[in-house]
């Protein structure tokens, strides 16, 4: 390895020497620009420079103003629509709450109408029944009444008949009576 580095040395010193023994030409090299395209592109940049400067860029200017400025009024007209916006939205809130509550005393007074009604309807049920007892109760007891003698006189003579075949002789109807009227109350 040490044999190829030294000859690889060796190589390039004998062409560095061979190149600094070569004459230096006078001519210009092909990337070095003339004079004449020097100034053409001087020129063309000071005229492209001024006419961005004095006509492109104000127009640019004036454009962007103009955007800026209608974004601005956009942003502005949008803020002034949303808070009208809530603003109705508002409005119909306080109004939707209202026709409830108006709604909501309506539906009470119908129901306090209803309940009145229905109060009086039954006080009128519950005094028809009152009379339909009381006469009821009345026919019961006038039946009652009537079944009483008739079961009184039946049972007075079945018990005269009774003590007469018992004894031979008819009680009295005075005590028959007595008798039964005293079993019969119990």
């Amino acid at each position: 390895m040490h044999s190829a580095v030294v000859h690889l040395h060796g190589s390039l010193v004998h062409l560095l020497t061979a190149a600094a023994e070569e004459p230096v030409s006078k001519d210009p090299g092909p990337i070095v620009p003339e004079l004449k395209e020097l100034y053409w592109s001087a020129g063309s940049f000071v005229v492209f420079a001024l006419l961005m400067r004095f006509w492109l860029f104000p127009k640019l200017k004036k454009g962007m103003d103009a955007r800026y400025q209608g974004i601005r009024s956009a942003h502005e007209s949008a803020d002034a629509e949303r808070s009208n916006a809530r603003a109705e939205v508002a409005d119909y809130e306080a109004q939707v709450a209202a026709i409830k509550a108006e709604a909501a005393r309506e539906v009470e007074a119908a129901r306090n109408a209803l309940e009145a009604e229905r109060q009086a309807k039954l006080a009128e049920v519950n005094a028809r029944l009152a009379e339909r007892r009381a006469a009821a109760v009345a026919e019961a007891d006038a039946e009652r009444a009537a079944a009483r003698d008739q079961i009184h006189a039946a049972v007075s003579d079945v018990a005269g008949r009774a003590g007469e075949l018992a004894t031979g002789r008819r009680p009295s109807d005075e005590v028959v009576t007595r008798v039964v009227s005293e079993v019969m109350a119990r």
